[in-house]
């Protein structure tokens, strides 16, 4: 009994509050939509609530941090979470991410005739179950949390039921995310049954039994004492094989631009930006931590593969003309840019901070670049959301100028433009890899980001410059630019993420001082 009463005083839940509140608000929604009128008006009222929700959490968590309860170094639930500085960063970032997919979710449900309760239901778990998994220190939470976040993810991927492309969509990412989560299990699995019994498989026993068997600090020591096992190695591998397919790093990228190609707009900048950060903060968690120990292992193949994921990603987009599809691809190529600062962190040993940083910089100015892109892209009215053309965006500079600048802001700091935040960005993970003298992965980003150029200006041209001419027997297509009445709250998004893009890129505050 006494253990049990020991246990249960450990269980923090005001440690993870901001969690319960999304959850306990997604609940909430739901029974909203659900006994609310079906008028035009009351059904908007759940889009209008997830947003004010979702502001005011944020607003408070940081308020709270702030100016309340200073956040320092602890655990909660038997060691099973731990909190702290760099967990409040990314708990914040998706906050910021599930209200950007919030507001533009909003437009694409008014113009797709679909429902708003579910959406932002499932918006906001996904998010309480990314928040969790950022802090988790045991391998069950985090197979549970990703999980969470997954279910979540694929009825959304499939939402738009009008278009054939979504639900195929839907179905490709379920099959490919169950594929994931059988090698991060297996890999899980074969961890524990060397973990519990060390001495039948060759291993030494790194501590008295007792501990958790899954928790990182008892895998670090097991890991560090048996560096050339195979079972762990194997292990290790099939976990990190896991995540690849998270992040889409080469060679599990293969459901990438077909998923982004047909999921809704809001859920395809989610996957881009949240999905997409959750699993580099996870890598980064245990590359650095349990994982440590194999790190002379582990540095060649995560090599391989960031130079690979650069180099495919890159140069597979250039022979996109679907606008989703290459932004699916420059999101492989982003992922193996953000590879090269996780090997970057293991090489400064005890002193992983620095290039740890970079990581967040880059994550933050990719969110405010990704969702001006997708927030300009949703403000175009298709049929059908995955037919986004660079036709589409012909002589766009001339009919809606806020629009376009706003859009050539969020490419070039995607591609790495300067005077952009998404140049300074680049520029600190160059300067760490040089640092770290991963003079290979170095070479292959230098050559990434210069293919990339070529990609990114083809959509500016059409941005820029008149249509191209055409016979007068082509029947012209309906303007897509014409149903952009009622965007205020959208539209200065927008504006404000356009703004900090630029202004990111002439004064970086702390960073550029510790740059």
């Amino acid at each position: 009994m006494e253990a049990f009463l020991i246990f249960s005083e450990d269980n923090l839940w005001s440690e993870i509050w901001p969690e319960l509140t999304l959850a306990l608000g997604a609940v909430f929604i739901l029974l909203l939509d659900l006994f609310s009128s079906k008028k035009e008006n009351k059904r908007y009222a759940c889009g209008a609530f997830a947003v004010l929700f979702q502001v005011c959490l944020i607003a408070y968590h940081l308020f709270d941090y702030l100016l309340i309860n200073h956040t320092f170094e602890r655990s909660s639930f038997s060691g099973m979470l731990r909190h702290g500085f760099q967990g409040d960063v990314m708990r914040t970032f998706f906050l910021l991410s599930s209200i950007c997919v919030s507001i533009l979710g909003n437009r694409f449900l008014k113009l797709q005739n679909l429902r708003f309760g579910e959406f932002h239901h499932l918006t906001m778990l996904a998010t309480a179950g990314l928040m969790i998994l950022c802090q988790c220190t045991n391998l069950i939470v985090l197979f549970v949390a990703l999980e969470t976040v997954a279910l979540a993810f694929y009825p959304l991927v499939a939402y738009n039921r009008n278009s054939i492309k979504s639900l195929e969509a839907g179905i490709k990412y379920l099959l490919f995310g169950a594929l994931s989560s059988a090698l991060l299990l297996l890999g899980i699995v074969m961890l524990y049954g060397v973990g519990s019994n060390p001495e039948s498989w060759g291993a030494v026993s790194p501590v008295p039994s007792g501990m958790d068997y899954l928790a990182f600090d008892y895998l670090g020591l097991l890991l560090e004492a048996n560096q050339n096992n195979l079972l762990l190695r194997s292990g290790v591998v099939l976990v990190l094989a896991g995540i690849a397919f998270k992040i889409g790093a080469a060679p599990f990228q293969i459901w990438v631009p077909d998923v982004y190609h047909g999921s809704p707009n809001p859920i395809t900048a989610f996957l881009s930006v949240s999905s997409k950060a959750a699993g580099f903060f996870l890598l980064l968690n245990l590359v650095n931590d349990p994982f440590s120990g194999m790190s002379e292992f582990l540095l060649p193949l995560i090599g391989f593969v960031a130079t690979f994921t650069i180099l495919f990603g890159n140069l597979a987009a250039c022979a996109q003309s679907k606008i989703k599809r290459m932004l699916g691809l420059s999101g492989v190529a982003h992922a193996g840019y953000l590879l090269v600062a996780v090997m970057a962190s293991m090489h400064f040993a005890g002193d992983s901070d620095r290039a740890v940083w970079v990581v967040f910089f880059y994550l933050y100015i990719y969110l405010f670049a990704s969702f001006v892109v997708f927030g300009v892209m949703t403000l175009v009215s298709l049929s059908d959301d995955s037919d986004h053309e660079m036709e589409h965006y012909e002589g766009l500079l001339r009919q809606h100028p806020w629009a376009a600048i706003c859009l050539l802001i969020g490419i070039g700091s995607l591609a790495g433009i300067p005077p952009l935040g998404g140049f300074i960005a680049k520029l600190m993970l160059f300067n760490v890899a040089f640092e770290a003298k991963l003079y290979l992965s170095l070479v292959a980003m230098v050559i990434g980001v210069v293919v990339s150029i070529y990609y990114y200006f083809g959509w500016i041209r059409e941005i820029c410059f008149e249509p191209k001419l055409r016979f007068d027997d082509v029947e012209k297509s309906e303007d897509p630019w014409t149903k952009l009445h009622n965007i205020g709250l959208l539209k200065w998004t927008i504006l404000l993420f356009a703004i900090i893009s630029f202004v990111s890129g002439l004064w970086q505050g702390p960073f550029g001082d510790a740059f």
